[in-house]
This record gives C-alpha cells, structure tokens and sequence, in this order.
C-alpha cells in the first residue's frame, strides 16, 4: 500500500521531484553532522529521511521508465535477464 508521502509526490512535476530530492540529500548531510557532532532529539528522523529519499528516487526511476521507448524497454529487460541469470 502506498503511503500518503507517495501518493504526494506522484502530484509533483519531474523537476520538483528533483529538486525535492536534492533538498532532501542535503538536510540528510546536514543532519548526519549535526548528529555526530551533538546528537540529534530524535534520530529516528535520519531513517524517515532515508525513507523520504528513497521514495523520491522511486518516483523518478518510475517516470523515467514511463518515458522510455518499447526498443529502451526491450533493452533493458535483457539486461535485467542476464542479471538474474548470474545468480
């Protein structure tokens, strides 16, 4: 099921995907410091933050493949096939 934050981020434009992601990645930076220098209140909030990150490079990944041609797509499944086929 998707979460609230996920189905926000669908209403996004690609750009403001991006740009939320590098907000994201750098309050992540900044809270990492922040945590080994002082500590954090609450340092759950870094894993909520990674959350967040992941959610918004999922977003991206999803409409970058959305916009890919049927010869990209063929491509890419060979490549996901020889992937697993190593395993």
């Amino acid at each position: 099921m998707a979460s609230k934050k996920s189905l926000e981020y669908k209403d996004f434009s690609s750009e403001d995907l991006k740009n939320e992601l590098v907000n994201k990645e750098n309050e992540y930076k900044q809270l990492c410091f922040d945590h080994a220098v002082t500590g954090l209140e609450n340092p759950l909030s870094l894993k909520e933050l990674r959350h967040d990150i992941a959610r918004l490079n999922t977003e991206i990944r999803g409409r970058e493949i959305a916009q890919m041609t049927a010869e990209e797509l063929a491509g890419r499944s060979k490549i996901r096939f020889r992937r697993k086929k190593g395993k």
